[in-house]
């Protein structure tokens, strides 16, 4: 597939199927994710893959009960490390990490997408109750949690800007 027809072809996915995710998938989910750009090449970043039903119904909860998430056969929760950006002191603990999570986890999708699964980023939860229940480190921060799993339809494309709309040349 080339790559502008996977950009347009991805999907947030919110309805799964019952079949599980091979190992192999996930594990090269996250080297996609550990492929992407870096700052400093630091790589910033943890994933803990959740199968369990219970915590899946933890995570469900701790993202405003937005039930779909435990409904997936596999949770990512996408972390940034503040420790391993610690070098670039307070931008890089507000801004780098999170930029090399976003970079991680859109490579993550996209891999997704191309070996026919789907996944939904899913960024409203609160912190502290996924940390509690992923049992993270003080210095790691949940940034994204990824349901994956097969869609249970191709879904819709969404509506886009136009990218002359959003494209400014040398000022705004």
């Amino acid at each position: 597939m080339r790559s502008m027809e996977l950009f347009r072809n991805r999907r947030s996915v919110r309805s799964f199927t019952d079949e599980g995710v091979p190992d192999q998938v996930i594990a090269e989910a996250l080297e996609a994710g550990n492929l992407a750009p870096s700052a400093g090449n630091l790589q910033a970043r943890d994933f803990v893959v959740v199968r369990g039903i219970e915590r899946k119904r933890q995570l469900a909860d701790a993202a405003h009960s937005q039930m779909f998430v435990a409904d997936a056969p596999v949770i990512l929760a996408c972390c940034a490390n503040l420790d391993r950006i610690a070098s670039y002191g307070p931008r890089g603990r507000e801004l780098y990490c999170l930029q090399d999570v976003a970079a991680a986890v859109e490579n993550i999708l996209l891999y997704l997408s191309s070996v026919g699964y789907g996944a939904c980023w899913v960024g409203a939860f609160n912190e502290k109750r996924v940390s509690d229940a992923l049992n993270l480190p003080i210095n790691v921060r949940p940034l994204a949690l990824l349901p994956v799993g097969r869609p249970t339809s191709e879904g819709r494309p969404q509506s886009r800007l136009v990218t002359d709309d959003l494209v400014h040349f040398e000022e705004w």
